[in-house]
């Protein structure tokens, strides 16, 4: 985030809010709009092209939610610590919150949430969790902080589950694809009817690096991609069409879903992936968590990086990468 604060429309240098406590970011000609409930970003346009997909409850009514502090589904909506069981839905609680707009400066904005009554009847832990958003005029960066305030460890996850507008452009749904950095493997968990993971895998049909879209790929459920060999993923629309780049740092597992059907495609990034077929265990002890000692605090990010063609620009930042 730059080092300055800027001036809101009357001057005072505090937090440009909209009526509904949204907060307006601006950066040449791109824009984005992030809401104090779920510290979510609602709207990222560049140069009058709108991104990310709007919402609708007959399909999914959110858009770019955070997700904390699981990821995915816990058996039968409880999470066990120390031998009690405390009530948590798909991806926690966070997205449902109202942060405070803690800081907002040229391009970017800071909102925090910290433990509450509420949230500890669901999750017995003092956390600190801090979303920063910067704006600029080709991406859009979050660095999700989580910190441990309390006496003992905390075991936790993260996620981003931003929803981008499929088609992105005129071309038809079918010519999409996503690039991943490097080759993955061409298999993915089957998801129990209970949104746990399986043991079973079925097949995607991935072609190299490449993964054609389709309105059937998603028709079993999400495409999760744990310990990716990619640390980025580029959503594009046929050769020479716009594209979407999403980096991750810090968030080892990849995801896309949708539904047959919807006008959104899902990139997501997660530090932590949901239970288990069978996992019955403390929640510290699930597979994927992370554990922070008392004043520890951890870093996540997301990049995301706008192009008017799938090709050259994102092809050429991959491959430096490798």
């Amino acid at each position: 985030m730059q080092s300055s604060p800027a001036p809101s429309a009357n001057g005072t240098g505090s937090p440009p809010e909209c009526a509904d406590g949204a907060v307006e970011l601006r950066a040449g000609r791109a824009g984005a709009t992030i809401a104090a409930r779920g510290a979510e970003v609602i709207s990222w346009s560049i140069a009058g092209r709108q991104l990310l997909w709007s919402g609708d409850s007959a399909w999914w009514p959110q858009v770019s939610p955070i997700l904390f502090p699981i990821v995915g589904r816990v058996r039968e909506g409880r999470a066990l610590v120390d031998g009690v069981a405390y009530p948590l839905g798909i991806h926690g609680f966070a997205s449902f919150q109202r942060f405070e707009i803690t800081e907002v400066l040229e391009g970017a904005v800071r909102l925090e949430l910290r433990a509450t009554p509420g949230t500890l009847a669901l999750y017995p832990f003092d956390f600190g969790l801090s979303i920063a958003y910067e704006l600029t005029e080709s991406g859009l960066s979050v660095a999700i902080e989580v910190a441990n305030r309390g006496a003992g460890d905390m075991p936790y996850a993260v996620g981003f589950h931003p929803g981008f507008r499929w088609p992105l452009a005129a071309e038809p749904r079918s010519a999409h694809t996503v690039r991943f950095e490097a080759e993955e493997r061409a298999e993915v968990p089957i998801l129990t009817p209970q949104g746990l993971f399986s043991d079973r895998r079925r097949p995607v049909p991935i072609l190299g690096r490449d993964l054609p879209l389709s309105e059937d790929l998603f028709a079993q459920g999400a495409l999760c991609f744990l310990d990716a060999a990619s640390r980025s993923m580029v959503f594009g629309a046929g050769p020479g069409g716009p594209s979407i780049r999403m980096a991750a740092e810090n968030l080892p597992h990849l995801a896309l879903w949708s539904r047959p059907g919807a006008g959104f495609l899902c990139m997501e990034a997660w530090s932590g992936h949901g239970d288990p077929d069978g996992f019955e265990g403390e929640l510290r002890d699930k597979p994927s968590m992370r554990i922070l000692r008392p004043t520890e605090r951890a870093t996540h990010r997301v990049t995301l990086e706008y192009r008017g063609g799938m090709g050259a620009g994102h092809a050429a930042a991959d491959a430096a990468r490798t």
